[in-house]
């Protein structure tokens, strides 16, 4: 059982003073994705965002938006 928990030991250990500047800056850009990720997750799954939420649902399928701006800008040239 202690060989185990030596072996995953082994297995995370981080050379922190080898850690290049590339390494510390992925290390912070994925920390403040998780956290971002968390707090968009309480955000959207928050019962009292339904309605904001469902209020643009159809969004995605819209495409009147498109076709507006497609045409504003045919009209133009």
């Amino acid at each position: 059982m202690n060989s185990t928990w030596e072996n995953i030991k082994e297995y995370f250990h981080t050379d922190w003073a080898a850690m290049t500047l590339h390494d510390w800056l992925g290390l912070g850009i994925t920390i403040v994705v998780f956290f971002v990720m968390i707090a968009l997750y309480i955000y959207i799954f928050h019962p009292s965002n339904k309605e904001k939420l469902e209020a643009h649902r159809h969004i995605p399928l819209d495409d009147d938006a498109f076709t507006l701006y497609k045409s504003e800008r045919e009209d133009r040239q």
